[in-house]
């Protein structure tokens, strides 16, 4: 579906049906939309309101000067007067940034059970760009009271249907559609990703929210996986590359910070068992391609003519890709045993998939494949790209498809 010059009123994706349908049905659950900044969360949430017709009201945590107790009750007395004025039909109340209102799992617990016992008919949307910092949150109070739903950065098909990219656009621009008018303007569109995108997130989402006793080291970090996206690095190769890096556990840690909130992940090294899975040294996976272009400095003529860069990102969108589809049930992991490796490793509970990207025209052999076949016997395996499996097809397959 093509869009208009914004794209995104007239683009749904397809977590705005699964919304829509929630607060369909009976006031039952607390509705959490978590995920990265600048992925859509309270667009989706406007599209999934307006497709109900419903009454709504909208308030954000975002503003440091609004974060304390008061405001929250505050605005859950405006959605309850909404609410009670609506001959039944109830209304819609909307947290975005929660994760900003300290204590705020204790309050919603007391506001949502006070509501369920008065029988109002007020559902409850929370967003929030902290994904892990939200989830523990909920854990610790609402147990037995939400349901969540994860929402990823934009992929290849979603920027394809929504703005007309094409797959060289994609992989250069990567997934973020608030910086889709900027492309044509490299500069401004760097600065873009720069400070309102990796700035904030550092800064308002990671920093603020989480102990972390080494900020510069955790920075230095994010330039470090961007920088190496798609290489498997040992953790003391990091504490080599980092100055006061401190402990490899320290490293792991801000790592999986960093993943959380949406920036670079760090994958695991599969081996066949879980247990011997923990403490491998790391592939870091930058989860948009933007991020890697931004770091660069590079013009987009630049990173296009340059095959290594090229190869990095048409790796990294494949790696970003996997762990945006993979949900909870698929692990992405990578291999090396000696000489041979296996890009990526897709295990869940249908089996085993190694997967081989090739960022050229052909691939002559396909020795890292054929080596973890003959490890896992019952494993299957996938080249994409080259002579393989589309990159287009690829990245617009969920990895529970490629794994089927």
């Amino acid at each position: 579906m093509m869009s208009n010059s914004s794209g995104l009123p007239s683009f749904r994706r397809p977590q705005v049906g699964i919304l829509e349908e929630r607060l369909r049905e009976p006031r039952r659950f607390l509705q959490v939309v978590a995920g990265p900044r600048q992925v859509g969360k309270t667009t989706l949430v406007r599209q999934a309101i307006a497709a109900l017709g419903q009454t709504a009201h909208v308030a954000s945590a975002d503003d440091p000067g609004l974060r304390d107790r008061a405001w929250l009750d505050a605005q859950w007395q405006v959605g309850r007067l909404l609410a009670d004025a609506s001959n039944d039909a109830g209304a819609v109340l909307v947290l975005d940034e929660i994760q900003k209102v300290p204590e705020w799992s204790e309050i919603v617990k007391r506001l949502w059970d006070e509501d369920t016992a008065a029988g109002r008919n007020l559902r409850v949307v929370i967003l929030g760009s902290a994904p892990l910092l939200v989830l523990r949150d909920l854990g610790d109070s609402l147990a037995g009271r939400f349901e969540i739903l994860g929402l990823s950065h934009w992929g290849f098909a979603d920027m394809r249907d929504a703005f007309g990219w094409d797959l060289e656009r994609f992989l250069v621009f990567g997934g973020y559609p608030g910086s889709v008018p900027l492309v044509d303007d490299p500069d401004r569109w760097r600065a873009y990703i720069l400070d309102s995108l990796i700035e904030t997130t550092l800064s308002r989402d990671i920093l603020l929210l989480n102990r972390v006793d080494k900020p510069a080291l955790l920075r230095r970090l994010f330039r470090l996986g961007c920088d190496y996206s798609g290489q498997i690095v040992s953790y003391q190769k990091l504490v080599g590359q980092l100055q006061d890096a401190g402990n490899t556990t320290t490293l792991a840690h801000y790592l999986a910070l960093l993943s959380d909130a949406g920036m670079v992940a760090g994958l695991q090294k599969y081996a066949g068992s879980r247990l011997r899975q923990r403490g491998s040294s790391p592939k870091l996976v930058a989860l948009n391609t933007a991020l890697v272009t931004a770091m660069t400095g590079r013009s987009a003529a630049d990173v296009t003519a340059d095959r290594d860069v090229r190869g990095r990102l048409v790796e990294t969108a494949v790696g970003a890709h996997l762990v945006a589809t993979a949900g909870r049930d698929i692990d992405v992991l990578w291999w090396r045993e000696g000489d041979h490796e296996a890009d990526f490793v897709l295990a869940g509970r249908s089996g085993v998939l190694a997967i081989e990207v090739g960022s050229g025209r052909t691939k002559p052999s396909l020795p890292g494949l054929a080596a973890f076949q003959r490890r896992y016997g019952t494993a299957r395996t996938l080249l994409i790209g080259a002579q393989g499996l589309p990159l287009e097809v690829a990245l617009a397959t969920p990895a529970a498809g490629l794994l089927a």
